[in-house]
């Protein structure tokens, strides 16, 4: 049967490249150049044979792919992928079915409720909370940031889904000068827009100054949405939850959490003390392909108004058959209408894991952060810029040029991928450990790399 040994070709190439990602050079082998001239090819007249078209597109891909899924991969918040949810994910593309109604799919609809339950204890959420299963943590924003347009402006007398934002009265919202660039976005995905943002200035480590927050959040009156934020994507710190909290509710405003990767802190009992608060919270955002280790994409939106939720994401069309059981429809809380079954790979992850298989995955990567954290500190003219809480370093070397030639010295040496950024004005090295496979001697390569990459420099100067 030709379709089975063009799947059992594609699982042995899979295999491979999974079982050889370890010892690979991290960063690509070949350039956009030379990709294009394997891989832009004419618009073919005719069919060709799958098994071939399988495996020339894994010999012209594999030069091009970074080993995001290894442990030596560091330049953003990326987890790879357990077995179990890499294994599951396989099996969700097999399956094919189009998580959105629960009469078609009751199989992808009760491992997705299922799932969202397990994620909610997991991380200390309200167990009433909703919960939609979308592509990542930009589309958790305007999911959840939906359903706080419609609850503060239904607080207010007006029905943003009949009437839209025309005649609402402003929507205020206040958040940290350092808050992620997809909040922003979600925003103007929402028709609020950026001018809506009162940022709030924050600390040396990117955490909102509470006292900033309460004379904002007493500036004014009307509808308001506050956003805090569990892991400052440079840094890692966290905001004072229970504050904000407490502003938020006497103000009457609705209190948003990007936990991106942060919120996992909370499944974590060393950790834990960083999410404190955020179960007073009123909507979430975070990311399953980040801290649990599930293969992209998969993020995960939750709100304590479940009401407010379904009003802003609900539909109904005469087409469209609902079950006659109790059914959580997954269509009423994500704004995907076809949409993979994502939530097969979030289960297994879990049951593969348990809680304390979780825990030890979020202790771990810390772990290894505060070491990588030590090592570098050994190195001539490294400065530590933050206090490192979780799973993010940052450092810097004497100036901008030579910490941007160290990050292109240790990308160049494929011994590791590690980001840049610019922090305070300074250029400064973004180090991320999310990876469950990330080990003693995946810290102690990357800190091998960058002292080379600084004696390499020493010498050149020296000349």
């Amino acid at each position: 049967m030709q379709a089975r040994r063009v799947l059992e070709r594609a699982a042995a190439l899979g295999l491979d490249y999974v079982e050889s990602v370890a010892e690979r050079p991290v960063a690509p082998a070949a350039t956009l150049r030379e990709l294009r001239a394997t891989l832009d090819l004419p618009l073919p007249d005719g069919p060709a044979d799958p098994e071939r078209v399988i495996e020339e597109l894994a010999r012209d891909v594999e030069p091009g792919l970074t080993q995001m899924s290894g442990g030596r991969y560091f330049g953003f918040v990326i987890g790879g992928a357990l077995p179990a949810a890499l294994a599951a994910d396989w099996l969700t593309s097999a399956w094919d079915q189009n998580a959105c109604l629960a009469l078609p799919t009751p199989a992808a609809t009760v491992v997705e409720e299922t799932a969202g339950r397990w994620v909610k204890e997991l991380l200390g959420l309200p167990p009433q909370a909703s919960f939609a299963f979308v592509t990542g943590c930009q589309m958790a924003h305007a999911t959840a940031l939906a359903a706080a347009r419609h609850h503060v402006l239904a607080n207010a007398g007006h029905d943003v889904e009949r009437d839209g934002l025309a005649g609402a009265p402003p929507i205020r919202v206040v958040a940290g000068a350092k808050r992620h660039g997809t909040v922003d976005r979600a925003l103007r995905l929402l028709g609020l827009g950026t001018a809506a943002v009162r940022p709030v200035p924050t600390d040396d480590q990117g955490r909102m100054l509470v006292d900033a927050l309460a004379s904002e959040l007493a500036r004014e009156d009307g509808p308001t949405i506050v956003c805090s934020q569990l892991g400052e994507v440079n840094t890692g710190s966290c905001d004072d939850l229970d504050a904000v909290a407490d502003l938020a509710q006497a103000h009457g405003a609705w209190h948003h959490v990007d936990g991106a990767f942060g919120l996992w802190a909370a499944a974590a009992p060393s950790r834990r003390h960083l999410a404190a608060g955020a179960e007073r919270a009123d909507s979430w955002a975070t990311d399953a392909h980040k801290w649990l280790n599930v293969p992209y994409d998969n993020g995960i939106a939750f709100c304590a108004h479940p009401d407010a939720h379904r009003a802003a994401m609900g539909i109904r069309s005469a087409y469209l058959v609902f079950s006659d059981d109790d059914a959580r429809e997954p269509v009423d809380w994500s704004p995907e209408h076809s949409r993979r079954a994502r939530a097969f790979s979030v289960y297994a992850a879990i049951r593969a894991l348990g809680r304390s298989g979780v825990a030890d995955l979020v202790e771990g990567c810390c772990d290894r952060a505060r070491e990588i954290a030590d090592a570098l500190g050994e190195l001539p003219g490294c400065e530590l810029l933050n206090d490192v809480v979780l799973n993010q370093v940052l450092v810097r070397f004497e100036d901008d040029a030579a910490t941007d030639a160290a990050i292109e010295a240790v990308q160049r040496s494929g011994e590791a991928w590690i980001g840049g950024t610019t922090w305070n004005g300074r250029r400064a090295i973004r180090i991320s450990v999310s990876n469950w496979q990330t080990s003693a001697g995946d810290v102690a390569r990357l800190a091998a790399a960058l002292s080379g990459t600084r004696s390499a420099a020493a010498a050149s100067t020296s000349r």
